[in-house]
Parts: C-alpha cells; sequence; structure tokens
C-alpha cells in the first residue's frame, strides 16, 4: 500500500493560519479513530448536475443577506460551540453507522457532453484528456494497492468540500487553486454574487461551506453516489516550492513558532538564539532536510503532504482530475459541464502576497539546484507517487 490512512501532526498552542483550512479545524488536523473504519461495497457515480443552473436563481434579497452576515465575525463563539456539539455528534454517527463505499469503479463516469458540444474540437479535446488523466490514476492505483478490500475512514473524506445546489464535492489540495475553488462553490451555493468580494479570511476561516465527514451515514453515502467529485493538483515540486515561500520566506506566527523552531534546532549547526527563539529564516535546504528525515522533530502539514493521501484517489472514485498548470481552461471546462452560470468563470487573482510573482518552473528549478543530486533524488521518490497517478515527468534529467 503506498499511502499511509494516519497523519503526525504538530499540536500546539497556537492556531494556524492556513491556506485551505476551515475555523472548525485550523489546525490541519483530522482526527483518525480506530473505530471509524468502513467496509466497502460498489459505488456508482454520477455525474448529472442539477438541470438548467437553476441554483444560482435565489434572488438578490437573500444573497445581500448571506453576504451581510458573511462580513458579521461576531457571532463566532455561539458558532463554534454549535461546531463542537455538531462533531461530537458527527462522530457519535460514523462510529455507529458503518459507510458503504466503493473502490474505484470499474466504469467510466465521465459526463457526456451536451449535443451542440460534441462537435467542438476544445470541448472534445478537454473531454479526452479527463479520460486519459482517469485512466492513468485508474491504472497506478490498480498496480501499487495492496488488495481489493479497503477501507475508508473519517480522514479519508475530511478534506472534501460540499456543494449540494450543484451536487459537488471537492477535494482540496493546498497551493493548487484552493482559494478560488472555494470563492467559486461559495457564489454556486448562493452565498456571494461573485468571487471577487469575498476576503481571504472569510475562504478559509468564515466555516460557510460543509465539509463531507460533516453528514450522517446515508449523507455521506448518498453524496460520494450521485455527486460529482472532483479534484485539481499540481506539480509536486512546485507546489512544495509554492509552500515553503508562503510559510516560511514572509512573516507566520504559526509556522514559524510550530514547524521553524523545530526544523532550525534539528538541522542548523550553531544556530542564533534569535534562530532558535522565533523559527524565523528556515532554509530551503534544512526544510527539505526536515522532509526527508523518518523521524522528524514535528509532524507533517496539508501543504506538503502526498495528494494521493489527502484526497485518497484510490478510494474515492474522482469524476474529475483538473491540473495547476491549465487551470483556466479546466476549471471553466468543469463549470461548463455541471451548468454553472455562464458570467461565473474561474478566477485568477492572486490574494496573499500579491505583489509576488507566482511560483513557476524556473523559480522552482532555482530552489532545487541548491540541494544535492541525492537531495532531489529522495524528495522526487517522496513524491513519487503523486508524479505517476497525475502523469507528472521528471522535474530533473538525472532523476531515476
Amino acid at each position: 500500500m503506498f499511502y499511509a490512512y494516519g497523519l503526525r501532526y504538530h499540536t500546539g498552542s497556537q492556531q494556524p493560519k492556513k491556506d485551505c483550512t476551515s475555523s472548525n479545524n485550523q489546525d490541519g488536523k483530522m482526527p483518525l479513530y480506530a473505530a471509524d473504519k468502513f467496509p466497502i461495497a460498489n459505488q456508482k457515480a454520477s455525474l448529472h448536475p442539477v438541470p438548467n443552473g437553476a441554483a444560482l436563481e435565489e434572488g438578490a434579497s437573500r444573497k445581500q443577506n448571506i453576504l451581510v452576515v458573511i462580513k458579521d465575525h461576531s457571532q463566532k463563539s455561539a458558532g463554534a460551540n454549535s461546531a463542537r456539539t455538531h462533531k461530537r455528534r458527527r462522530r457519535f454517527v460514523i462510529k455507529k453507522s458503518p459507510i458503504l463505499i466503493a473502490v474505484n469503479s470499474s466504469f467510466h463516469n465521465l459526463p457526456i457532453l451536451k449535443s451542440e458540444d460534441r462537435n467542438d474540437v476544445k470541448w472534445k479535446s478537454l473531454y479526452k484528456t479527463q479520460r486519459e488523466r482517469k485512466q492513468i490514476m485508474r491504472e497506478t492505483c490498480s498496480k501499487y494497492k495492496s488488495n481489493n478490500k479497503r477501507i475508508i475512514t473519517p480522514y479519508h473524506v475530511s478534506r472534501i468540500f460540499v456543494e449540494d445546489k450543484y451536487r459537488i464535492l471537492y477535494c482540496e489540495v493546498p497551493k493548487a487553486g484552493c482559494s478560488n475553488w472555494k470563492r467559486v462553490l461559495m457564489v454556486l451555493n448562493g452565498l456571494a454574487s461573485s468571487t471577487k468580494v469575498i476576503q481571504h479570511n472569510t475562504v478559509h476561516y468564515g466555516n460557510y461551506l460543509k465539509r463531507l465527514d460533516g453528514f450522517d451515514r446515508k449523507g455521506i453515502n448518498h453524496r460520494l453516489n450521485t455527486y460529482t467529485k472532483m479534484l485539481f493538483v499540481r506539480e509536486p515540486f512546485e507546489k512544495l516550492v509554492s509552500a515553503f515561500r508562503d510559510k516560511f520566506e514572509h512573516p507566520n506566527n504559526y509556522y514559524h513558532p510550530v514547524f521553524g523552531r523545530p526544523i532550525i534546532s534539528r538541522y542548523r549547526v550553531n544556530a542564533t538564539k534569535e534562530a532558535l527563539r522565533t523559527g524565523s529564516g528556515v532554509t530551503f535546504k534544512e526544510f527539505i532536510q526536515y522532509l526527508l528525515d523518518v523521524h522528524r522533530p514535528v509532524g507533517m502539514d496539508i501543504h506538503w503532504d502526498h495528494v494521493n493521501r489527502l484526497c485518497s484517489p484510490c478510494l474515492i472514485d474522482y469524476d474529475f482530475i483538473g491540473k495547476f498548470e491549465t487551470m483556466e481552461e479546466d476549471a471553466n471546462f468543469f463549470l461548463h459541464l455541471i451548468n454553472a452560470p455562464q458570467n461565473l468563470t474561474f478566477p485568477r487573482f492572486k490574494d496573499r502576497h500579491s505583489d509576488e510573482e507566482r511560483t513557476t518552473t524556473q523559480i522552482t528549478q532555482q530552489y532545487f539546484k541548491q540541494l544535492s543530486p541525492s537531495q532531489r533524488q529522495r524528495s522526487y521518490d517522496f513524491y513519487y507517487m503523486d508524479y505517476l497517478m497525475f502523469n507528472y515527468s521528471k522535474p530533473f534529467e538525472d532523476l531515476y
């Protein structure tokens, strides 16, 4: 088996400020309970969206009311208490009610192109690309999974966000467009009139989007069987560098003390008292040493964990696989398939460190050239399944 069922996370007194988390679980931890194991049965996924894009025809007054609620953070304490009560209920329900879910189905679940699109070269090409991506993912799972009898735990659905009006399940992958995808889901759900009016903190800490593990057994099972399941991925090295730049090269009151201090203490010779106190100034080489250390001084984090562990694509049969490298084209194709309003397109703005250049292939190469050939190879081995499953080429010619 090429992925683990549980993750080790550091639990500290501070709350992390992460790109792709919600306020009810800001520390990035996804609890894994020994009793929460579900047998797997037949899964029949469907990609028949709600017809005619009726989901957004809610009326301006309702949208305005909800927008006011989004901006009002005065009820956080009451919401937190409600969330804790709901979480306790959710754990009880999940433990008592096994969920029947299938490993990837044997048939293709891609959407059927509309009759007017079947002769369109662009749509036909994108449709073919989706079939190829799904096939590669399935073949990788078939080759490397240890057996056909798998179990699924709350962790496997805990990173999946739910949009009920257009029947979408979205597995968030940090540093692969998740902030803007959450904005899109909020607009589809009628929570905002435009992606442009939704601020970063509202996206990640407003807790307006539901997670799949927040539903009861029937709710989870129904959505896994009938909703359109999608995820977007990114070239692993590029995603890693993007996470490093964001979390360690900018002031951060969570990642510096929680990750930076133990990394500097463990891997820096003659570290200054100031560096040990603040955890600021972690170098990329030190970060890679931490990542590759089987005895890490602090646990993993969702921003640099494997996609196959975050979204479990060998357990959950994703219908649509998009890529960050072709984000605009893939995202707008997906919106077209689900009959989203024609005026809704995927946003491309960068709301964090907007004056800084996005992490590109060239920037990624510069960071990895700081490492030895052995470190580059071990880093590639670390993300090997993501490279294989999502058909990314080797980033350096000397890798084997």
